[in-house]
């Protein structure tokens, strides 16, 4: 069965867009992804920010912790589907947050959610930009 993260792994050279299918609003139009060990041990460490638009697919992933970040992020937790599974705003440093049965998860710029209306139960959807 494909995942919702499949148009990232076809085609990793392309930009792609996070959607939410339910809105067809744009949660982020740039994406980096962090698929292995390294990448995902790694995440957004060293960074003093994240730029509006981006967002950091990590999987697979069902918790994560922003342990010497320098920022707050928001986070969607995501099944294999797509479908949301739980969504955090404004997570600050020093902070753990998981989701059971979560396959991926997106993080995103503090304040990114605020702006969407996303909610449990949406679907996301990854397409070329």
């Amino acid at each position: 069965m494909a995942h919702f993260l499949s148009p990232l792994l076809q085609s990793p050279e392309c930009a792609h867009v996070l959607r939410n299918q339910r809105t067809g609003q744009a949660l982020a139009t740039a994406l980096e992804t962090a698929f292995d060990s390294n990448t995902r041990r790694r995440g957004l460490l060293g960074r003093d920010a994240m730029p509006a638009g981006s967002g950091l697919v990590i999987a697979p992933c069902s918790s994560v912790h922003t342990f010497f970040m320098r920022f707050a992020i928001d986070i969607i937790f995501a099944a294999r589907d797509g479908r949301v599974i739980k969504v955090r705003r404004r997570v600050a440093p020093w902070r753990i947050a998981a989701a059971l049965g979560a396959f991926a998860v997106i993080e995103l710029p503090s304040g990114s959610l605020d702006e969407s209306a996303i909610a449990v139960g949406d679907s996301l959807q990854i397409v070329a930009a």
